[in-house]
Parts: structure tokens; C-alpha cells; sequence
């Protein structure tokens, strides 16, 4: 989430256009999955300019952003950390994957029995959607996510996992108080972790040790 509409458009196409640069540079199909998160968060962030130009409420914008935020993202992210992770980690990374998708299971039923809406608050957009167990359903969110990249056995996937907990405290307590959103920001430094995951990736020397994970 960014303060204004422009702001996210800016920042969606700034975050997507390193996205294209990821998706360029990765050499193994199991690498795209991770190394696609940045456009994923560009398309949501461009997707919530579309939420501030139509005042929130529960349009198709509205949906479309909390499809991506909720069931989509706690499933791509142990999914995409699993494929790219070398075979030594992959069977701990089970756990948050099963744990992801369990959480998107919860969160898309809810999607599907309420209406989710959009409130315009100040320079921040809220979301509401009135989860039952919305405790359980955050720690299950972070235990996926930020849980996949600490356990990713790989150093710069774990700086990402380590920055992802930190912002996403930073951006709840901002948000929480109404002042700015922050999540744009958050986002952008994020995808250049992740342009410097896929160059450091295929240097000669790691170019090498994933051919060898094949």
C-alpha cells in the first residue's frame, strides 16, 4: 500500500519493471517462482492505484487486491522458496508450505462467504474483511512466509525473510496509527533483494551450483 493513487502507480511500475528484470536473468524454472515475486508486487500495487481512484469501497479492485495480498501471496512465496531452494533444504520447507496452504484455504473461504471492503483513511487504505481466528490466521501468514525464507538455507533469502519480518512490523504499527502506508517502500527495497538473489544466483560460480540442484 503506498499513500496515494500516484504514488502506486509509481511505485507498481517502478517495483514490476524490476520484476521483468528478475524473470530475465533466472536460468532454472524452479528459480521463476521467486525471482517473479517483484512483478507480483508491482501488479499490487498498480492493482490498489485502481482501489484509490475508485474511493475503496467493494468493487472488482478491492477483491483483486486482497485475492493477492491473502490466499495468493502466503502460497506463492513457500512455493517459489521451495522450488529455488537446494535439495539439502527442501524437505523443511514442507512444513511452511503446508502450512500456507492451509492458511489460503481459510482465507479463501472467507473470501468467498464475506464481502471485503476498501475504506479510504487519510493516507492509508484499510481493508475489512472480519476474519474469525485472525490471530491463528497471521501467525500461520508469517510462519509461511517469512518462515519459508529463514529455512531457504540460502544467505540472501534469508536477509529477505529477516527484512520481511521487520517491515511488516513497521508498515502494521504506521498503518495502525493511520499516518502514512508504507508497504510501497517496503516492496521496492524487497524486489532488489531479489534482483540481487537472481545476479548473485548465476555468476559463474552459482551458475554452476544450481546446474548441479537440477
Amino acid at each position: 500500500m503506498c499513500w496515494s493513487a500516484t504514488a502506486d502507480l509509481v511505485a507498481g511500475t517502478a517495483i514490476a519493471g524490476v520484476g521483468v528484470a528478475c524473470v530475465a536473468r533466472a536460468r532454472r524454472t524452479g528459480d521463476l517462482p521467486v525471482a517473479a515475486l517483484p512483478l507480483l508486487l508491482g501488479a499490487h500495487q498498480l492493482v490498489e492505484a485502481w482501489v484509490w481512484h475508485a474511493g475503496g469501497g467493494t468493487g472488482p479492485a478491492t477483491v483483486a487486491w486482497t485475492v493477492i495480498a491473502f490466499p495468493l501471496l502466503v502460497v506463492w512465496v513457500p512455493a517459489g522458496v521451495l522450488c529455488a531452494a537446494p535439495r539439502h533444504a527442501r524437505r523443511r520447507l514442507v512444513v511452511p508450505l503446508i502450512i500456507g496452504v492451509a492458511t489460503a484455504a481459510a482465507l479463501t473461504y472467507a473470501l468467498a462467504t464475506r464481502t471485503v471492503r476498501a475504506e479510504i483513511r487519510g493516507h492509508t487504505v484499510g481493508y475489512v474483511l472480519g476474519l474469525s481466528h485472525g490471530g491463528l490466521l497471521v501467525a500461520g501468514y508469517l510462519v509461511a512466509t517469512v518462515g519459508s525464507l529463514l529455512l531457504s538455507g540460502d544467505r540472501r533469502l534469508r536477509g529477505l525473510g529477516l527484512l520481511a519480518g521487520v517491515g511488516a512490523l513497521v508498515c502494521w504499527a504506521l498503518w495502525r496509527l493511520e499516518f502514512v502506508s508504507t508497504w510501497c517502500a517496503f516492496a521496492a527495497v524487497c524486489s532488489v533483494v531479489v534482483l540481487g538473489w537472481t545476479r548473485r544466483r548465476y555468476s559463474r560460480r552459482s551458475w554452476w551450483s544450481c546446474y548441479q540442484d537440477r
